[in-house]
């Protein structure tokens, strides 16, 4: 019933905690001047013309249809520019045109000249070329139920678009900004649970149909790892978890670990029953026996291996963003509920549920039996092999370079980044710095020297090629300047003196229409402004980097009080990417200590408990270096992948390490309980990663791409793990354990020993 109560974010500022310093400046800026949520119209006339009286009439209705959306504070676009000339003494402040229908043709070019020389519009509300133009909306939300607040806002926004469509063929519309990205998150999540999960289930069921042979044992894991996941979810509702697309991906991540609890147990099971076929016992004595031992040998591992996952998903709490924390805290509490019914639902099942055992083995069982004899044989080019092998990709693994692009994070198949890359190439970004530059008191922003460092500043950044646009009040002072000296381009400068200064920004906000105040530009006592400076798509490293030039820059040129650092959601997340990478490798340290503390003990031998740690550390090296040369790009959701699957590879290890040191401790050669353990748990280890490795690839799909992302990478150091456990564990263990079968293990021997 819990489920009812989980709630999926809108905001993207989840992925960041509440005491982030960047954030709570970002908080203040929005709490000072307006909150960045908008909505922008990206139009786009088909014949190449902004500047035509049915586009710039198709602009004016957008612009008044726009105050209609849910919200909005403020519309901004080229027909309600506050165009400003002089007429004579006197200022004149009005929409840059009105009645397009009527408008010469000399009008228009007159129109074009202004807008796209106008530093406040070129590169934000048009294009160099005049061929794109935008709307933009400012919406101030209640704050009361984003989760639905926001859909209400882009849902009417896209019924607009298509309005607009179906008004004018000539035009194409796109959609971005803030909120159109806060959507893209639920979006993403939404969709991923519509679609990811069943998938994983149809796979599931296939993999284990195929490597099981086995209706009513597939019906068993099916059911309990639907208890497992509904459970979970419901509790996290009770808990008062907030899903967002990373924690959106526990149900797949759950789902594939209870496959691995229940083919242990199964694989055991479905051996026994095979072997007494023949027996005289009947079918209910057959079944009762079967489970009981299989129980007996499994209860062990998969606690062991439950335990281990956990840990190694609970050292998500090591993260720096929230997001990943709840995966960890959700998928660890999942854990938890997939062993609880491994070991009681499921042997409920196997006992009471209709099956009919078959005395024929299968295909899987019989190649385990033959891969015995072939690894002893060849222990020593295989250690050699894998292990060059490993080397060889672990040394690519520091070639990755950390690096995030907030747009990058949803897939190519989104339309939100389809039209976002498109703004971007056409018009302007969504990416910003912002700067809240204090003034010393109130009035301040009048003062000369004040407006001077704002309009170099300003003139820096554009001399930036990674900067598109920068919005700041000195731009309206030198427009103003001109105006009151008969528009003479040479008067295009900032006022010399602060009265003057203070006169015309008076004059020209008292001109000003309701709705479009400088209220988001200027504080309440003008003893500061708002700057901001729009971006092209740059990567975290190309964002810090630049704002780390824009600080030397004031550091240089800025008198100390207007030495503030820069904010924005791009900047917040290009520094939790890196400050998480470090968080998380502290995490995956610990998780790796814990684990071989857990091994050691359990296992009763620190000698063999710590040589198990070598084939489960190597994996996710390889992993990474493999990575390295297929993108080379490592992402705040990949960050978290080596402590995540420390957990998962150990369950392989555990479970051959089982079943290895019990056919020692009943005297058989090391050699000879390679055989049993490969015979025993062979067939379970390769299906178990096969299912994981289906399942976290599944992922790949998912439109949020760092969860595709960390969906492949998991994929891969399971597939590495299971190499490392098939080809190099055994070779280690014999290598450890000081003496082997003199000759080696015939497949028919072996089974003769396992007999």
């Amino acid at each position: 019933m819990g489920a009812g109560f989980l709630k999926v974010t809108t905001d993207y500022r989840v992925f960041f905690s509440p005491d982030d310093p960047l954030l709570k400046a970002l908080n203040r800026l929005h709490d000072t001047y307006a909150k960045d949520d908008n909505v922008l119209f990206v139009i786009t006339p088909k014949d190449g013309k902004v500047f035509s009286r049915d586009t710039l009439g198709d602009i004016a209705w957008l612009t008044e249809q726009a105050w209609q959306v849910p919200y909005v504070q403020r519309v901004d676009s080229l027909q309600n520019f506050q165009y400003t000339y002089a007429d004579g003494d006197e200022l004149v402040v009005r929409d840059l045109y009105r009645q397009p229908e009527t408008l010469s043709s000399e009008e228009l070019e007159r129109i074009k000249a202004i807008a796209v020389n106008e530093p406040l519009l070129r590169n934000r509300l048009i294009s160099p070329g005049a061929n794109v133009t935008g709307v933009n909306l400012s919406v101030v939300l209640p704050g009361v139920d984003e989760s639905r607040e926001v859909p209400r806002v882009v849902a009417h926004a896209r019924r607009l678009a298509r309005e607009l469509v179906r008004r004018d063929g000539n035009l194409q519309v796109r959609l971005t900004g803030g909120l159109v990205m806060s959507n893209a998150f639920p979006e993403a999540s939404q969709h991923d649970m519509r679609t990811l999960v069943p998938s994983m289930f149809v796979i599931v069921f296939l993999a284990l149909w195929l490597l099981l042979r086995s209706m009513a044992a597939v019906l068993w894991s099916l059911l309990t790892i639907l208890f497992a996941i509904v459970s979970t979810m419901g509790l996290a509702g009770w808990l008062g978890f907030t899903l967002s697309p990373p924690s959106a991906a526990a149900p797949n991540i759950i789902l594939t670990v209870a496959v691995a609890d229940c083919v242990h147990v199964l694989a055991s099971f479905l051996l026994l029953t095979r072997k007494a076929w023949l027996s005289a016992d009947d079918l209910q004595q057959i079944r009762f026996k079967a489970t009981g031992v299989s129980m007996r040998r499994n209860l062990s591992p998969v606690f062991l291996t439950s335990l281990t996952t956990a840990l190694g998903f609970l050292t998500l709490n090591f993260s720096d963003s929230p997001p990943f924390r709840d995966l960890g805290n959700i998928t660890a509490i999942g854990v938890f509920f997939a062993f609880f019914y491994t070991v009681t639902l499921l042997p409920a099942l196997m006992m009471a549920m209709p099956f009919t055992p078959h005395s024929r083995g299968n295909s899987s069982h019989k190649a385990m039996l033959g891969l015995g004899p072939v690894v002893i044989r060849w222990r020593w080019g295989l250690m050699a092999g894998v292990g060059l092998l490993a080397l060889g990709l672990a040394s690519q693994a520091p070639r990755n370079e950390l690096n995030d692009d907030l747009l990058e994070y949803f897939s190519e198949d989104t339309s939100f980044r389809r039209d976002t890359e498109y703004a971007i190439s056409h018009l302007t970004g969504i990416y910003m710095l912002e700067y809240d530059f204090p003034a010393g008191r109130a009035g301040g922003i009048a003062e000369p020297g004040y407006l001077r460092v704002l309009d170099d500043f300003a003139q820096w950044f554009l001399g930036q090629p990674e900067v598109l646009h920068v919005q700041q009040i000195a731009d309206i002072l030198k427009r103003l300047n001109r105006n009151m000296h008969g528009d003479d381009p040479a008067w295009y400068r900032l006022p010399e003196t602060r009265e003057l200064a203070a006169q015309y920004l008076l004059l020209y906000e008292m001109s000003l229409p309701e709705g479009l105040e400088l209220t988001d530009r200027i504080n309440v006592d003008k003893s500061a402004s708002r700057f901001t400076v729009t971006l092209g798509d740059l990567s975290s490293n190309e964002i810090i980097a630049l704002e780390r030039r824009a600080r030397r820059w004031l550091w240089r040129h800025a008198p100390s009080s207007m030495r503030v650092e820069a904010t924005g959601p791009n900047l917040i997340m290009a520094h939790i990417g890196r400050s998480n990478i470090d968080s998380m490798v502290l995490g995956t340290g610990v998780a790796f200590c814990v684990i071989a503390l857990v091994l050691v003990v359990v296992l009763q031998s620190p000698a063999i408990g710590l040589l198990s740690l070598l084939p489960n550390a190597i994996p996710a090296l390889m992993a990474f270096g493999l990575w390295a040369l297929i993108n080379g790009k490592v992402n705040m959701g990949l960050s978290v992948v080596a402590g995540m699957t420390m957990g998962i590879v150990v369950d392989d290890t555990v479970h051959f390490l089982t079943k290895w040191m019990q056919a020692r401790r009943r005297g058989k050669s090391g050699a000879e309980a390679v055989c049993h353990a490969f015979e025993h748990v062979g067939t379970a280890m390769w299906v178990t990663s096969v299912v994981l490795a289906a399942g976290f690839a599944i992922l790949s799909l998912s439109d949020f791409e760092v969860n595709a992302q960390m969906g492949k990478m998991t994929a891969m150091i399971i597939l590495f793990a299971l190499i490392a456990d098939f080809l190099l564990l055994p070779p280690l263990l014999l290598l450890g354990a000081g003496r082997c079968a003199k000759e080696p293990v015939s497949g028919k021997q072996a089974e003769t020993h396992v007999l």
